[in-house]
This record gives C-alpha cells, sequence and structure tokens, in this order.
C-alpha cells in the first residue's frame, strides 16, 4: 500500500494505482478531469493531457519534485508522494492551454449536437476554458461518414482520445477503423470503405467524450435533458441487459449502457439492446436513472421524494430522499 497526499488530502491506495484514480478515491472537485483514459481500456490515456497534475515529492525515499507536469491517468503513485491539482495555479494554467488547444479545430456544434447537455468537452470548456479564442488560421473541416446502418462519423468534432478504436480492439472485436495519418493530418477512418458492424460496436458511441460518434436512431430526436433517464433490463444472450432507457412519455427515444459519476460504462451492451428494442414493452422497468455526473441531466429533478419508504415497496435508492425540514 501507498500513501499519498492530493490537494492536502491524505489517502492510502494499493500499489500500481494510477494519480488519478487515487483521487477518484477521494472524489469530488478535486479529481482531475479526464478525455481520454477510460478505466474498462487497456492502453487508454496520456493522449489528451487534460489530467495534468504537479507532483511537488517525488516519493518519502526522494521527496525531490517531479520537473514537469505529469499525467496523472499513467503515472504510478509512489507512498509518501505529494501531489498538487486544483491547489497549483500552473496546473490550471496549463489545463486552460490545453482546452483551447483542443478547441483549435472544433466546431460551434453544440446548438445542433446530439452530445449536447453531456458532453466531457462541453463541461470542461466551460470550467477552464475562455470566451474568445486566439485561433486565426483555417479550421480542419471534414465530411460526415456513416460507418454502417447506425453510427456517424463527425470527424470535425473529433479530439483523437483513442477510445473508439480501443472499444473495437477490446470489446467488439474485428476492428475496420482506426487513426489515419500523422500530425494534424491525423483522423479516424476506414482507409477502405469498411461497415462498422460487429455485435458491441454500438459502444463506440458511449465511450466518445464529445459528439463525434452518434446514434443515428437517435440523432435530432430530441434533447438529452428533455428526456427522462430510466434503469431498465432484459434477458440477453448477447449482453448484460442492463441498460439506459431515455424516454420522452411512452416513447424510448434512445438505449444506452449505463454509465458512472465519471462518464464511463458500467457494462458494455449489444447493438440488439441499444438499437432495436425501442419499446418499453420489450424491458423490465426498474426505476427513475440517478445521473451523479455533473450534466444538466441531473438538474431535471424529476425524481419525486417518497415520504412514506416502507409503504411502498423495492423502491431504487435514488428516489428516498429527506424532505427539507421548514
Amino acid at each position: 500500500m501507498a500513501k499519498i497526499t492530493f490537494d492536502g488530502i491524505e489517502v492510502e491506495v494499493a500499489d500500481g494505482t494510477t494519480i488519478l484514480q487515487a483521487a477518484r478515491k477521494i472524489g469530488g472537485s478535486v479529481v482531475p478531469p479526464a478525455m481520454c483514459y477510460y478505466t474498462p481500456l487497456k492502453g487508454s490515456g496520456g493522449k489528451c493531457r487534460v489530467c495534468l497534475v504537479k507532483v511537488t515529492q517525488g516519493s518519502a525515499k526522494d521527496p525531490r519534485p517531479m520537473p514537469k507536469l505529469v499525467a496523472s491517468c499513467i503515472t504510478p503513485v509512489q507512498d509518501g508522494m505529494v501531489v498538487e491539482n486544483t491547489t497549483n495555479e500552473d496546473v490550471l494554467n496549463a489545463r486552460k492551454g490545453i482546452v483551447e488547444m483542443l478547441l483549435i479545430n472544433h466546431p460551434l456544434d453544440c446548438p445542433i449536437c446530439d452530445q449536447a447537455g453531456e458532453c466531457n468537452l462541453q463541461d470542461l470548456s466551460y470550467e477552464h476554458g475562455v470566451s474568445a479564442t486566439r485561433y486565426e488560421e483555417e479550421r480542419r473541416t471534414f465530411n460526415k461518414v456513416d460507418l454502417g446502418p447506425y453510427i456517424q462519423l463527425h470527424m470535425t468534432r473529433c479530439i483523437l482520445c483513442y477510445r473508439c478504436v480501443y472499444t473495437a480492439d477490446q470489446i467488439a472485436g474485428n476492428r475496420v477503423h482506426g487513426v489515419l495519418g500523422r500530425g494534424d493530418a491525423a483522423e479516424i477512418g476506414t482507409y477502405i470503405e469498411n461497415i462498422v458492424d460487429q455485435e458491441m460496436s454500438g459502444n463506440v458511441i458511449d465511450v466518445c467524450p464529445v459528439g463525434a460518434l452518434t446514434d443515428k436512431t437517435w440523432r435530432f430526436k430530441n434533447r438529452v435533458w428533455f428526456t427522462k433517464p430510466m434503469d431498465a433490463h432484459r434477458d440477453c444472450p448477447t449482453c448484460s441487459g442492463k441498460v439506459t432507457l431515455w424516454n420522452r412519455g411512452d416513447q424510448v427515444l434512445r438505449v444506452t449502457a449505463r454509465k458512472d459519476e465519471y462518464s464511463e460504462v458500467e457494462e458494455f451492451i449489444c447493438n440488439t439492446c441499444r438499437f432495436e428494442k425501442k419499446e418499453m414493452s420489450d424491458w423490465t422497468i426498474e426505476g427513475p436513472r440517478h445521473i451523479n455526473r455533473a450534466s444538466v441531466i441531473s438538474a431535471n429533478h424529476y425524481e419525486l421524494p417518497v415520504v412514506n419508504v416502507p409503504i411502498v415497496p423495492n423502491l431504487p435508492a435514488s428516489t428516498k430522499k429527506n424532505l427539507p425540514q421548514h
């Protein structure tokens, strides 16, 4: 075990744990943001540099500080390490610069983007971005590409986090897309027009932190904050069958995997559950999905508090709330 101090808070974690995972054990606002790291995907991390932190003491044995900011998602902890994130001015300034760079080629599509309201880049730019850009050069533009019957690629919005590539490699299998080109010419593509149609390929939509990979069955149907997410499940021979339904009235507008407070998928789901089961009768409804992560969805407050919990059995935990005392 290793003890580290993160923003003045001491936490003990297992050896080999990354700084980011140690911060997540603490939780709250001290956790560095991450646009490319994804816990279930091996090899992810170290691409976007958003999670940079300052190590002011390397370890108890070697107290010298690390000379540069380090990526917390791929840097393992050492016993006695002291790390600064929100308390370090250099870290915050570096993060602002990184956000500005990520937005250099990113279009102002938020008013029409399906990811709006649950977009990690939107949250990041709100916290660390600036209202104007210094960039005056011509921006990269790409045509929209259909990657099969269910997925559309908006390369103009892509930040090259590689999550979809790792997902296709490790979850879907038989990957046919990847990163083509180098430097500012790099892009996600299939080289020769291939269809991304593996049974688990729809998960690339869930792992994408921006609106680059979109669900064609959900495109422009509704705004996410007007829908009501519900936990549901079905007996599925391919996946766990545990999903989140996004409803408007009795209509199922889209189906996604369940995500945790860091927008990471808890259990990956198959394309049959995601794209073909769009009726309420296809699912066993468990109750409202409580959105823990920072999002406009969590501001809906559609989960009504239940006063007499014993009278109504089998309630989801998110509906059991303490009413304010007057």
